[in-house]
């Protein structure tokens, strides 16, 4: 979802409401775009270490089911850096691809210091293409927010308009041109702006393994719905609300359970996010989802707009999520990258 309509933080509750407030009135196209290039175009990214999650309390590192391995505020002054919304890493973690909402890529290779994240090292940007190969930034499809990549293949939600496209990224990466996904009628009945926040590949193992899954940000106030969109089992599913929480992204688990990235804004203050697990078993047409809270944070702790989130494992063997923030694009926000175990797994 767009600036013109979310609440956003930044840190502390102060600075939170008034970025919020600015970004209400802004036009999520306020700032002028960078120009397009042919291809990929190097970047510098600094990063500035989050040590701590609690800001109340920096010696605590457990959090729900999780434990803080660190994090970055991040920043460049290339202008098409910022908004990421959606996030993939590689299975080992070595690499890092994330969508902007206002369709570019991001490639980078994490760097670590003493197991910590440290920054991110050949950092590159490219706009992506439509299937003409026109920049997708001036299309109406422009609005990119989740990300998914397996097979070789990247799928990536546009909220907007209620669309998925595919890139052949392992034949031309971030070069490749869109293609269009067939979708049900019922994706594009989702509400304006509301729409494919979160997509994920279910893995081996699931009942719709190999399916591309996603699911609405906010189709009812109960409920949203959810999608089986590829494979022989196409169909609808919903996913249970609870205390006004919306769906900005979901990752598979090793084992398949489903992790679900929450935000949740409450004017002209109020900022929340959380990570809900839901039994990878249960994950099929016709069912009702809903699970355990994994973790919830509000504005006391490092966060800001939180719409990425992306699984690996470590070379330790634990099970690693990565959450990225999206910044509107604006001074009053912050880039972040978050590193949590998942304990015990």
């Amino acid at each position: 979802m767009t600036a013109e309509r979310r609440g956003i933080s930044c840190r502390g509750f102060a600075k939170a409401g008034f970025a919020a407030l600015v970004l209400a009135l802004a036009s999520p196209t306020s700032a002028a775009p960078p120009p397009v290039p042919d291809g990929p175009v190097p970047i510098i990214v600094t990063a500035s270490p989050i040590t701590h999650f609690d800001v109340r309390d920096p010696a605590r590192t457990r959090f729900g089911a999780l434990e803080f391995r660190g994090g970055l505020a991040l920043r460049s002054s290339f202008g098409g850096f910022g908004g990421l919304s959606g996030a993939w890493r590689a299975a080992n973690g070595a690499q890092l691809v994330a969508v902007t909402d206002r369709g570019w890529w991001l490639t980078a290779r994490p760097v670590y210091v003493g197991g910590r994240l440290a920054g991110l090292a050949a950092a590159e940007m490219a706009p992506m293409r439509s299937a003409t190969g026109r920049a997708l930034e001036r299309t109406r499809s422009y609005d990119t927010e989740s990300l998914a990549i397996a097979g070789g293949v990247a799928f990536v939600g546009v909220e907007r308009t209620h669309e998925v496209l595919r890139f052949d990224w392992a034949g031309q990466g971030p070069r490749a041109s869109a293609q269009h996904l067939a979708l049900p009628a019922d994706v594009r009945r989702l509400p304006p702006n509301r729409g494919l926040e979160a997509i994920g590949v279910a893995p081996p193992g699931s009942p719709v393994a190999g399916a591309l899954v996603a699911v609405a940000e906010q189709s009812g106030e109960t409920a949203t719905a959810g999608f089986v969109l590829t494979g022989a089992q196409r169909g609808t599913f919903s996913v249970t609300r609870r205390d006004g929480f919306a769906v900005t992204d979901l990752a598979f688990l090793p084992n398949g359970d489903l992790v679900l990235l929450e935000r949740r804004f409450v004017p002209p203050f109020s900022i929340a996010m959380r990570l809900r697990r839901i039994d990878g078993g249960a994950v099929r047409p016709g069912a009702v989802l809903d699970g355990a809270v994994l973790m919830q944070a509000d504005g006391g702790y490092e966060i800001d707009n939180m719409e990425g989130l992306a699984v690996h494992r470590n070379a330790a063997g634990e099970t690693i999520l990565t959450l990225l923030s999206d910044d509107n694009f604006s001074p009053l926000e912050r880039t972040l990258m978050l590193e949590f175990a998942l304990v015990g797994e």
